[in-house]
């Protein structure tokens, strides 16, 4: 199959790569050159020239950043031209309503439109053990579904276009919150002089415990965020348009709300680019420097 990924970013890459590791054939183009030039390090074809890259696809792999980016690369005119009898597979984090507007206008060209966002980042893209949660018609479905299993160790086709947005905003939702309560938990337990080891040994053996929560703790307790699968300022972005999208369909968003002003409240304090667990330097801003024993 003939795969074009748009967009080299967090996820881009590693998603092209596990394409072409699939025996796809594969062709990567970006918006900055300089990915572009990364990308054929790592061994993968490029494609400068954005029709180019699109007119040699039978997928189009879309791994931007947002909306606004979508419309701006997918459906200028000259693109939009170029997408009959083309599969467009939406991988980002997007709102019910952009995906559905964007699906029009892909059908408008002809082309087929699923949404196919993922749980998991850079480690599970690579080897093709992200969780997939695809929205849109059976047929589109099924003409995807190969490629899919390639990237996913569960691909699930979660029902009509915008359910499978709906489905991720409402898993990074859960990212945000699980990660600021497990914060605020054990911010409480080290500012008491509870020895951390006592509280996990007790927290991993309730109906409390999240993976999570030890696959965070030793970065909380070193205060190292660096080399990052996921920043803040992602989920700062998606979590923000969580709370826009719990707004226009009457939930109560007050909590998502609370949440981003603490987690922008990090970003300002030069966590933007640190993975998403530096959060809890936010949230527990006084706490000491030092490392914790006994976990």
């Amino acid at each position: 199959m003939k795969i074009t990924v748009l967009g080299l970013g967090l996820m881009g890459q590693p998603i092209a790569e596990r394409l072409q590791h699939c025996g796809h054939a594969v062709v990567a183009w970006n918006r900055s050159p300089d990915r572009l030039e990364t990308a054929k390090e790592a061994g993968l074809k490029v494609e400068a020239d954005l029709l180019k890259a699109i007119k040699v696809a039978d997928v189009i792999c879309l791994a931007l950043s947002d909306a606004t980016a979508i419309r701006e690369v997918l459906l200028q005119s000259s693109v939009s031209a170029e997408l009959a009898g083309k599969l467009v597979l939406q991988m980002g984090t997007v709102a019910p309503e952009e995906s559905r507007e964007i699906g029009a206008a892909v059908e408008v060209a002809s082309g087929g439109y699923l949404e196919a966002p993922v749980l998991g980042s850079i480690p599970e893209a690579r080897s093709g053990n992200l969780i997939v949660m695809a929205g849109g018609s059976d047929e589109n479905y099924q003409r995807g579904l190969l490629l899919l299993r390639c990237l996913g160790k569960q691909v699930q086709h979660v029902g009509f276009l915008g359910q499978g947005a709906a489905m991720k905003l409402a898993m990074n939702q859960l990212i945000a919150s699980l990660t600021a309560g497990f914060s605020l938990s054990l911010g409480l337990v080290r500012s008491e002089g509870v020895d951390v080891g006592v509280f996990m040994e007790l927290l991993r053996e309730s109906a409390l415990y999240a993976p999570t929560f030890d696959k965070k703790l030793s970065k909380m307790l070193e205060h190292n965020y660096a080399n990052p699968n996921f920043p803040l300022k992602h989920l700062i972005k998606d979590l923000a348009l969580f709370q826009q999208v719990a707004e226009k369909t009457g939930i109560d968003a007050g909590l998502p709300e609370a949440m981003l002003r603490v987690f922008e409240k990090g970003s300002s304090n030069g966590h933007a680019e640190d993975d998403y667990s530096s959060l809890y330097e936010a949230i527990n801003p006084e706490m000491d420097m030092g490392v914790d024993q006994g976990c």
